[in-house]
């Protein structure tokens, strides 16, 4: 994710490291030709909840996962979680007529969040899918993880945004 965020801002990080001596991380980041103006921390007032839709989540992070589905339950939906690009297509496979809605972490162990959305593409067609990643969009879309028809959401992403791009989602009829 750290990476992710310091190549979006066109800059790179280093990292030395040694055996018993530890190790350095060096973030080198473009000078600001001006100073940023400070904003206005914005609250969201309303939340929108959900009507009972089964979402799953395919998330690696196990803290990430517990967080998105307890926020979902907490907001009205229900919540199905897969722990790799794998799990993420037998979970589907197992609820595809329920599930409404695929979170996708795009970078996940034993298939990676294309090859998993690939799978389930190949099951049901029409299944609305939003993926999730610490990496830049234009990184995720050099490695062909990204294709234009997917619906991109840049980690972190607050609560308040997710649950307004899923509602998005839900309410579209050509997604």
């Amino acid at each position: 994710m750290v990476y992710g965020i310091i190549k979006q801002h066109s800059g790179y990080i280093s990292v030395v490291s040694e055996p018993e001596v530890g190790t350095t991380f060096r973030v080198y980041l473009p000078l600001a030709e001006q100073a940023a103006e400070k904003e206005s921390p914005r609250f969201e007032t309303e939340i929108i909840k959900g009507n009972n839709e089964t979402i799953l989540i395919a998330e690696d992070d196990a803290t990430l996962r517990n967080l998105y589905s307890s926020m979902l339950r907490d907001n009205g939906y229900r919540a199905i979680e897969a722990f790799n690009g794998a799990d993420a297509v037998l979970k589907f496979t197992n609820h595809r007529d329920d599930t409404s809605l695929i979170i996708m972490d795009g970078i996940m162990p034993k298939k990676n969040g294309k090859q998993a959305y690939d799978e389930i593409l190949a099951i049901k067609p029409t299944i609305k899918t939003i993926f999730l990643s610490g990496y830049a969009e234009d990184i995720m879309t050099k490695e062909g993880l990204l294709v234009p028809e997917i619906i991109f959401v840049q980690k972190p992403v607050s609560p308040a945004d997710l649950l307004k791009k899923i509602k998005e989602m839900l309410s579209s009829s050509n997604m």
